[in-house]
């Protein structure tokens, strides 16, 4: 009986937990569905819409240029994710297979700019993708390398990638080795397939902050057509007098790709994370 119920209470506080977070997104979804005869910060909240349409999602969708926001902010989370996905594991192959000099201090040096958060450093980056004409008045093709550049890599990436490569038993290289592999060959053929799942979790969180990344663009960004699409749903309070409904139908299709990618890659995703979690 005392067992039964610590799962219970522990079921019960996870569960409420989890309405709680959860709570903010049913809110977006009913005021997304909700007419205009509907008021929509009514106290207590109605969950339920009383005026069910889908007008909002149409309205978004034919007055604003939703298409170019999502193909302009796949091609940023793209390049992002590529390039986190090469740059992280090319960085923690050696940190974790490689003997040399200096390191310990350089994979501590890497981990400690987690703490350093991106607005203190957003000046410098700046001026220098401003030097380097990354800016989309230049071209739209300098506009995107500028928007990716600043998060082509991550500590946590390298973090991450470094935990998986330690996982792998040595064995397995010094059998590729006398196989006749050369260490590039090592790399990308023998142990790049064996850290899938690690590489899946890295891709699932940098996707996301990509995709949901603000900031930067709204900075960087000069021409509405090069707006990815947290910048181009927050044009909407602009654009209608802050017509809620549609900002909530704009955020709730912008949420879409972030689902699918992450049911896309879920199967790896618990796995890859008790990688990084495990070895030390």
């Amino acid at each position: 009986m005392k067992r039964f119920l610590e799962k219970f209470s522990i079921h019960f506080v996870l569960i409420a937990v989890s309405l709680l977070s959860i709570f903010p997104f049913i809110w977006l979804i009913s005021t997304s569905l909700k007419g205009n005869s509907e008021n929509i910060f009514a106290y207590p909240p109605t969950i339920i819409p009383k005026d069910f349409t889908w007008a909002n999602y149409v309205g978004v969708w034919h007055r604003v240029d939703f298409i170019g926001y999502f193909v302009n902010s796949m091609i940023v989370a793209g390049g992002t994710v590529l390039l986190n996905l090469i740059l992280s594991a090319m960085a923690g192959y050696p940190l974790a297979r490689m003997e040399f000099k200096g390191k310990k201090i350089a994979f501590f040096s890497i981990l400690a700019t987690i703490m350093i958060p991106f607005q203190a450093i957003m000046l410098p980056v700046y001026l220098i993708t401003l030097k380097l004409h990354l800016v989309d008045s230049v071209s739209d093709v300098a506009g995107f390398i500028g928007l990716i550049m600043p998060f082509a890599v991550s500590a946590f990436g390298i973090f991450l990638m470094r935990q998986a490569f330690l996982g792998i038993p040595k064995e397995m290289e010094e059998a590729a080795i006398i196989d006749g592999c050369s260490v590039w060959q090592l790399f990308w053929k023998v142990l790049i397939p064996m850290v899938k799942p690690s590489l899946a979790v890295l891709a699932i969180f940098t996707f996301i902050g990509s995709w949901g990344e603000f900031l930067w663009p709204s900075i960087v960004l000069t021409k509405e057509s090069m707006y990815t699409l947290p910048v181009g749903v927050n044009n909407l309070q602009g654009m209608f007098s802050s017509n809620w409904r549609y900002i909530a139908a704009g955020s709730i299709l912008s949420t879409i790709p972030i689902l699918i990618f992450f049911l896309a890659m879920q199967k790896y995703f618990i796995s890859g994370e008790n990688e990084g979690a495990v070895k030390g």
